[in-house]
């Protein structure tokens, strides 16, 4: 059963926020040294969603866009879907990850409808789609749920589009799925070196500079990665209880180059929703998870952003047997976001790959 939904946040839940952030606690910092969210940052951000931040706009415009609930495996999946006014139009989902959400694809709606039909989902455990209402949730099983839920809304030919665990989960529809799921287009691929020295032996220079990235990342900012991983639930008694504490954890991702309503909309999903626990949990459920075998067979284009995590191309061919498009989307293209701060860009790179398909 699939059934119409919009989002009404009561005005308490609202009252409540506002109150709860002009009582903050704000940590103490050493001046002049990087050790995270800086204080500055996070005054700013919580003054502005005290006072300025306009979530009855948002939730207007996300309103506008037909929404939907339906079960799956047992959980609630929220999901957006909107109909291109060509009938005989290519259906597309699109995957977002954590510490984004459903909300990353909004600026693309208008340039990817044109040409495409859009589902996008919020992640079980994410936003509307939550909380969580037991454990399994990993990338595989959320891929065989997309796979459901498109056979659902009578799609026998799609493709899938992806962000951050977005471009983990759409290789997966694609492997879970390959009669229906006719191409995958992400942002990132996931590619790590497996131990094996060999598999260092001919790397480029560029190569070499992306491991220098991947090295530099996991040395200084992986350590949420370690906790969401081993610990989710420690951390999720500060997040659920402090709005102010949940922003300073979202925002280490989401960088100073984005503006501040988009770090605020996503934070206010999280918390409204109640899923900043069950969220993080993904990253627990798929260090436990058994491994997929052998690789992806379906066409996948990666279109990375500059200053973003820098995918290893001989490490993704291992992975990906059918990478047939490659590239670093255009200047000013920049960052983790770019369906957002790039929507040009990528829906462009989207467009293109998806129409040459066909």
């Amino acid at each position: 059963m699939i059934r119409p939904f919009s989002i009404e946040i009561p005005q308490a839940d609202l009252d409540d926020l506002r109150a709860r952030l002009a009582m903050t606690r704000f940590a103490d910092e050493i001046p002049g040294v990087d050790q995270g969210v800086s204080v500055e940052r996070v005054k700013r951000l919580v003054s502005y969603w005290r006072d300025g931040f306009d979530w009855r706009a948002l939730e207007a415009r996300v309103n506008a866009h037909p929404q939907f609930i339906t079960e799956i495996d047992g959980q609630q999946i929220h999901f957006m879907h909107i109909r291109s006014a060509d009938p005989d139009a290519l259906p597309l989902i699109l995957t977002h990850g954590w510490p984004g959400s459903f909300l990353e694809y909004l600026d693309a709606i208008e340039p990817l409808s044109r040409r495409f039909h859009l589902v996008i989902p919020s992640l079980p455990g994410y936003g509307f789609s939550g909380p969580a209402k037991e454990l399994g949730w990993n990338n595989q099983r959320i891929a065989r749920a997309w796979a459901e839920l498109m056979s659902r809304l009578g799609y026998t030919r799609y493709g899938a589009v992806g962000n951050d665990a977005g471009s983990m989960i759409s290789p997966e529809i694609g492997r879970v799925d390959p009669e229906h799921c006719v191409g995958v287009h992400v942002t990132q691929l996931f590619s790590f070196p497996s131990g094996d020295p060999a598999e260092f032996a001919g790397l480029s220079e560029e190569d070499q500079q992306g491991l220098a990235v991947l090295d530099w990342f996991w040395k200084e900012k992986g350590a949420f990665n370690v906790l969401h991983s081993q610990q989710p639930q420690t951390l999720a008694h500060a997040l659920m209880d402090s709005p102010s504490g949940l922003l300073g954890w979202l925002a280490q991702l989401l960088d100073d180059d984005l503006d501040d309503d988009f770090v605020l909309a996503n934070a206010s999903v999280y918390w409204f929703t109640g899923t900043a626990a069950s969220a993080i949990r993904l990253y627990w459920e798929n260090a436990r998870a058994e491994q997929p075998f052998g690789p992806t067979t379906v066409p996948t284009a990666l279109a990375m952003g500059e200053g973003d995590f820098k995918s290893i191309r001989p490490f993704a061919e291992r992975d990906h047997s059918r990478i047939v498009s490659w590239k670093t989307l255009p200047a000013p293209a920049h960052g983790h976001y770019t369906a957002h701060s790039a929507t040009d860009a990528l829906t462009s790179d989207i467009r293109d790959f998806f129409l040459s398909l066909s």
